[in-house]
C-alpha cells in the first residue's frame, strides 16, 4: 500500500506552515490563506484549516538504519518523544526503528525506518531524507467492520494486530493503523485518539484508490470503486 496523498485537518495554518518551513526546512507548496501542502518523497501531505480540529498520527519513511541519523538532526530542531526513556524505539517484530514528536497542532508525528522497504541508507540525514507518508492513524470503535471494508474494496489484509484495540492494514509499504478509540491512546504518549476526519489517495495491487473517513464511516471517492461504507 503506497500512500500518494494524505488530506487532514489543521488548527493554525500560520503556526504549522512556520513549523515545517522553518523548523523542519520543508518547502511549502500551494500556500493558500487556509491551506498547504509538503511533497515527502512520493506522497503529498495537505493542510486544512477547520474548526472542529483533532490532533493525528502520522508515520514518515526515513531510509534503512538513518534511525540515529534522524534522531540527532531531529533534536536540534524538536524535543523528542520518549518512550520509557527511549528516544528510539525498537518494533522488534515490524523489524523497524521509529521515533516520534509533536508538531505545533499536537499530532503525534513519526520517523520510521523500516528493514524490509526502505533499501539503504546515505551517508546524512536532512529534511531530503523523508521518503514518504508510511501511516495515518484510524480511531475508531468498529475495528472489523472497517477491515471488512477495506479488504472488500481493496484487497488490503491485516499487518498486525486484531480487531479488539489495535490493527494495522496493509504492509510495510504503507499502514493505516486503526485503534479502538474506547480502548486504546496513542503511542507512545497516551494521548486521546480522537476519531480524527482525512482523506486518503493510495496504491495497492496497482491500482488507485481514493477514500475518506469522516470520523465514522469510509466511503470511497473514486465512483469506479464500490461506495459500500462502514
Amino acid at each position: 500500500m503506497r500512500i500518494t496523498r494524505l488530506e487532514i485537518g489543521c488548527r493554525n495554518i500560520e503556526k504549522q506552515q512556520g513549523f515545517y518551513r522553518e523548523v523542519l526546512g520543508l518547502k511549502i507548496y500551494n500556500e493558500t490563506v487556509n491551506s498547504f501542502e509538503l511533497h515527502l518523497g512520493y506522497s503529498v501531505l495537505y493542510f486544512q484549516q477547520t474548526d472542529s480540529f483533532t490532533p493525528y498520527h502520522i508515520a514518515f519513511h526515513i531510509p534503512d538504519k538513518e534511525e540515529e541519523k534522524a534522531l540527532e538532526w531531529l533534536k536540534w530542531r524538536v524535543g523528542v518523544l520518549k518512550y520509557e526513556n527511549f528516544e528510539i524505539v525498537d518494533f522488534k517484530g515490524w523489524d523497524a526503528k521509529s521515533l516520534y514528536f509533536y508538531d505545533t497542532d499536537k499530532n503525534i508525528m513519526e520517523f520510521i525506518s523500516r528493514r524490509k522497504f526502505n533499501g539503504e541508507s546515505s551517508s546524512s540525514f536532512s529534511e531530503k531524507s523523508i521518503l514518504g507518508i508510511s501511516e495515518i492513524g484510524m480511531a475508531t470503535d468498529e475495528l472489523q467492520e472497517k477491515y471488512k471494508i477495506l479488504n472488500t474494496n481493496t484487497r488490503l489484509e491485516v499487518f498486525d494486530g486484531n480487531f479488539e484495540k489495535f490493527c494495522a492494514i496493509g504492509d510495510d509499504e504503507g499502514l493505516l493503523i486503526t485503534i479502538n478509540s474506547k480502548l486504546k491512546t496513542w503511542f507512545p504518549t497516551g494521548d486521546i485518539a480522537y476519531n480524527s476526519a482525512f482523506k486518503i489517495e493510495f496504491q495497492n495491487n496497482e491500482k488507485e484508490y481514493a477514500l475518506q473517513y469522516n470520523g465514522e464511516k469510509l466511503k470511497f471517492q473514486n465512483p469506479l470503486k464500490n461506495n459500500n461504507s462502514a
